[in-house]
């Protein structure tokens, strides 16, 4: 009888043991979902007009996309720099892109600030990320260097399936500049593209795949989703894009006319502002051909169409978060790089050789041996209602789409008019995962950020980002800005001299169309002032450095 309740009373003790255990563990492992810190996605949209997607009041259907914006903030005055490099320069390193090294997209020089690489001067955000624990996925447009060095893989991701150049063929290996094949790497090693895969569908394949091969770790992620899509060559299947088919058949003056009401619909722009006259190199759609508007018109349909799957492409990657588990702890945001673009390649002299393989027969407009190309035209629609397009340091250039959502963001479905710009979105994404940025890094002393965090805007517990004495500014091939508050002197005219410089006032010309240099030289001379100290501080060089190796 003894024997048996000292068994009895021990199995009741193991019970209680394993009872116990299994309470603990089952603790440890909420505490641990509980804990862990926020995943961050950052997508990228390439060339992406200010107006295009449905959230912002345009007439291209992005489903996803705005279901972010319904969740979060959309920022009608988000601030990029006028082209590729130089923005995903400064969006990496959360400083200048003089010294971040990308003073000059294209050119590689042994001058300070225009290395034409990632410098040691900064620190990028996936190499500090995945420091604090993160694992970093990066897949689409690298843009940043072509050597070894250079190479996302030794940038701080841990894996990456990248473009190199700044431009590529949708569907095949062929380069969109040169008669060459296009440079793509996977984890830093050569890798050719698979004729057929269409890239932003590919990109988001391989962003999938990354994020698949860790998860059981439980460790946070950060991906870069940097798609190259609706960069030219306008290309994409048909079944996107011949859901606009006729959309855009009364031209580039009437969408952007549409624009103009659409956004101030939305309540993107204030009900007063107006477009400012078009660009020179823009003719009016009255004076094409009939058959000349047809094309222009399925150009534009191409366009929708590469956006319309590029947001379709969102969706898969926001389903397979919420699919896995992943969805409500991940921070979301998503831009453009730089305001639509105007260049036609395919009719430059520089670049005959693009006709070898390429052609813009209306036929064949949208398949992989197309080259079609947006045009100023369309790109002052995207771009309205500001001043002219990518490649000027005007708000047409460099004032772009941005949305955040997810963890932390307790403002829904509003608008932030304020200025933002996107060297506040390191800073953001360090105190999201609870880190310092450092004063030096593997031996070398590193400049300090230069944005300011979103977080307390975001979480409610600030009314605003930057205060009226914050100063933003910019210089890329002599095309300069610099923002104080709503003022901001403009400077665009070739060459590059300081008293070429006009100036704006932005709370009530967002068009930049009435120069007030001569009336109020007190406030001209103040930002004049701040864009010399700015000048010497990331030692901008006029006429910018001609290039001592070959193009990256």
């Amino acid at each position: 009888m003894m024997n048996k309740n000292k068994t009895f009373n021990y199995i009741k003790i193991l019970f209680l043991v394993v009872l116990v255990s299994t309470i603990m563990l089952s603790c440890t492992k909420q505490e641990k979902e509980i804990t862990k810190k926020p995943n961050i996605v950052l997508i990228v949209a390439d060339d992406l007009g200010f107006g295009d997607i449905g959230c912002y009041g345009g007439d291209i259907q992005t489903p996803n996309i705005d279901e972010l914006s319904r969740r979060g903030i959309k920022f009608s005055s988000f601030h990029t720099a006028p082209m590729c490099a130089p923005t995903r320069a400064m969006l990496l390193s959360g400083n200048d892109n003089h010294i971040a090294g990308m003073g000059s997209q294209g050119n590689v020089t042994e001058v300070f600030g225009y290395e034409g690489r990632l410098t040691n001067r900064i620190v990028t955000i996936p190499a500090l990320l995945k420091e604090s624990g993160y694992h970093t996925y990066m897949a689409g447009k690298w843009h940043l260097g072509k050597t070894p060095e250079s190479n996302p893989h030794q940038k701080g991701f841990e894996h990456s399936f990248v473009l190199l150049e700044g431009a590529g063929n949708h569907y095949n290996n062929r380069s969109a500049l040169y008669n060459e094949l296009s440079s793509y790497t996977e984890d830093g090693n050569p890798i050719l593209w698979t004729e057929g895969n269409y890239s932003t569908d590919y990109y988001t394949d391989k962003l999938i795949e990354y994020i698949d091969s860790d998860k059981k770790d439980n460790k946070p992620f950060f991906a870069f989703a940097a798609y190259t899509s609706p960069h030219w060559p306008l290309q994409v299947d048909k079944k996107y894009w011949k859901k606009y088919k006729g959309q855009y058949d009364d031209g580039y003056e009437k969408l952007r006319e549409r624009r103009l009401v659409s956004l101030k619909k939305a309540g993107i722009i204030p009900k007063n502002a107006i477009s400012p006259p078009s660009h020179e190199r823009v003719f009016p759609w009255d004076s094409l051909s009939k058959q000349e508007q047809m094309k222009e018109a399925r150009k534009m349909e191409l366009y929708a169409g590469m956006v319309d799957n590029l947001d379709h492409n969102i969706g898969r990657l926001i389903k397979h978060l919420k699919d896995i588990g992943e969805f409500k702890n991940t921070l979301f945001v998503f831009m453009s790089d730089n305001g639509a673009a105007n260049r036609d390649f395919i009719n430059d002299d520089r670049f005959t050789n693009l006709k070898e393989y390429y052609n813009d027969d209306f036929d064949n407009m949208g398949n992989a041996n197309s080259y079609i190309s947006y045009g100023p035209q369309w790109a002052e629609a995207g771009s309205s209602p500001f001043r002219y397009y990518k490649d000027f340091a005007t708000e047409g250039g460099t004032n772009t789409t941005m949305i955040i959502c997810g963890p932390n963001v307790n403002r829904k479905n509003e608008i932030h008019h304020g200025f933002t710009s996107l060297l506040d979105l390191a800073p953001t994404f360090y105190e999201l995962a609870n880190m310092n940025y450092p004063k030096a890094y593997h031996g070398n002393e590193v400049y300090p950020l230069k944005g300011n965090s979103l977080i307390p805007f975001v979480s409610g517990k600030s009314n605003e980002i930057h205060d009226s004495t914050y100063v933003f500014a910019l210089e890329h091939y002599g095309n300069a800005m610099l923002r104080k508050g709503n003022w901001k002197i403009t400077n665009f005219t070739r060459p590059f001299k300081i008293d070429n410089f006009a100036l704006y006032n932005l709370s009530n010309d967002i068009g930049e169309q009435i120069n007030l240099k001569e009336f109020e030289k007190e406030k001209y001379a103040e930002l004049l002032n701040e864009w010399i100290k700015f000048s010497d501080e990331v030692k901008i060089q006029t006429p910018t450095p001609r290039p001592t190796k070959k193009r990256l």
